[in-house]
């Protein structure tokens, strides 16, 4: 509802239909929209059967449901703001492409990370060539282990036969955000990893299944009553149940996925993975995922020909270096204040639904910051990551293409 949200109260943009499996879900919206009981669907190909009753879709379905539940809107015309990732299966994200190509259809990816003043920031300093050209970057997604283990390894996205490697799923957000630094196309890729931790040997001593019937969780830091209690009303814990009351979230802990065992879940997707990129124009690039941190950030060091850019997103600056001539002289070092806007992702959930809708309003304008073409590559270059994990080999892109 991020995006809905946005587009209703920043935009002035109307609501008129949510679809929605869970009844809890479609009841907050309707409550929060005003949305008539008529307009309101358990699955996405009976309120197709209605024909084009807007003028686009927000599809935020989990991954393997993207291709179809964006096939038929394409067809009915209906512009796109598509979660992340496309699809987990290549040749669906080509398919989708070409369809959109076909019916005129504009699909805008949520590669927010691109709308967020910190990556803009960077943008336009390597843009601006006040140090040279991109030689290389060391990139890092630092998930945090308590992300990781509600969304990685209890929640909807651990496991990726059901949804999607973490690389595709998480990273491609990073994958994309290099390929627009670098402004290049990617020609190959290596990619080491797997899953460390969250493993059935490695569950403390006496532990059981579930977390309120534990007689080792007041030492188990990811005791679901620790990770979720305290934050009622806050992300995660606004996942597990539209009731926030205490009573409501140990109900969902008694009986939902999050009230699961950390190392005695189904989840098998890396914990921990690194990839190491070569684009077209010569750059390199390192990206180091970890779900083993203790918070939520990203990190990044872009070297170029005559001096540096560091970042932490977490911070409200960055660092632009230029390099000095010996060892005794630091060189010239400013501070670039990053003025972060509200929401999550920095403000870049913000501005992506501004784009979007300001591209349904005026057809004519440029392509979307984060349009479908140019969303695609990231998708290659996380499936080639992935295949070069499982495989041990690199995997040149033009294989793919």
């Amino acid at each position: 509802m991020i995006y809905a949200k946005y587009a209703y109260e920043k935009m002035n943009a109307g609501i008129v239909a949510v679809v929605d499996i869970s009844p809890e879900k479609r009841a907050a919206a309707a409550s929060a929209y005003g949305i008539p009981d008529d307009m309101q669907f358990d699955n996405a190909d009976d309120f197709y059967k209605l024909g084009k009753v807007a003028d686009a879709v927000i599809i935020a379905t989990m991954d393997r449901d993207h291709f179809r539940h964006v096939m038929p809107a394409i067809e009915l015309k209906y512009d796109i703001l598509l979660e992340k990732p496309i699809s987990p299966d290549i040749n669906e994200c080509l398919q989708i492409r070409k369809r959109a190509h076909e019916y005129g259809v504009k699909i805008v990816v949520c590669h927010v990370l691109r709308y967020t003043r910190f990556f803009s920031t960077i943008k336009k300093i390597i843009d601006s060539g006040e140090i040279g050209k991109v030689v290389t970057i060391q990139h890092a997604e630092n998930v945090g282990n308590f992300h990781m283990a509600h969304s990685f390894v209890r929640g909807n996205w651990r496991n990726s036969d059901e949804s999607s490697p973490i690389i595709m799923q998480k990273s491609c957000h990073d994958m994309d955000i290099l390929q627009w630094l670098v402004d290049s196309e990617c020609e190959m890729v290596s990619s080491f990893g797997g899953l460390s931790y969250f493993r059935k040997e490695n569950a403390p001593e006496g532990s059981t299944d579930r977390c309120l019937d534990c007689p080792v969780a007041a030492n188990c830091r990811f005791d679901g009553r620790k990770a979720y209690m305290p934050i009622r009303g806050e992300w995660p814990a606004v996942v597990l149940t539209e009731d926030q009351s205490e009573e409501g979230l140990l109900k969902a802990l008694r009986e939902g996925p999050y009230g699961r065992c950390v190392f005695k879940c189904d989840n098998n997707v890396c914990d921990q993975q690194v990839t190491n990129i070569r684009f077209k124009n010569g750059v390199t690039a390192s990206f180091h995922l970890s779900g083993l941190t203790n918070k939520m950030h990203r990190t990044i060091k872009v070297m170029c020909e005559n001096g540096d850019i560091y970042g932490d997103d977490a911070e409200d600056f960055i660092t632009v270096t230029h390099y000095s001539a010996n060892a005794m002289y630091e060189g010239e070092v400013r501070r670039v204040t990053i003025d972060n806007e509200e929401g999550f992702h920095g403000g870049g959930d913000y501005r992506l639904t501004v784009d979007f809708l300001n591209a349904l309003q005026n057809k004519e304008q440029e392509e979307s910051r984060s349009s479908i073409d140019r969303s695609i590559e990231s998708h290659l270059m996380a499936y080639a990551a992935e295949k070069s994990r499982i495989s041990g080999k690199v995997v040149e892109l033009e294989d793919l293409r």
